[in-house]
């Protein structure tokens, strides 16, 4: 009777660079728009800060 251990293998090796890859792509995405998310933190606390100087 033949094992089919290294087709689980080479099966559960493809399927963990696969989720490596996603991970990867979701991580590169993520730091592309965290400099957009801190402009948009930085000009909404300058907005609060005018309208209370202003109010």
């Amino acid at each position: 009777m033949a094992w089919n251990t290294p087709r689980l293998d080479t099966e559960r090796s493809r399927r963990r660079l696969q989720i490596l890859a996603e991970l990867a792509g979701a991580r590169a995405v993520r730091q592309r728009e965290r400099p957009q998310r801190e402009r948009t933190e930085r000009l909404r606390q300058l907005i609060a800060t005018r309208r209370r100087v202003a109010g």
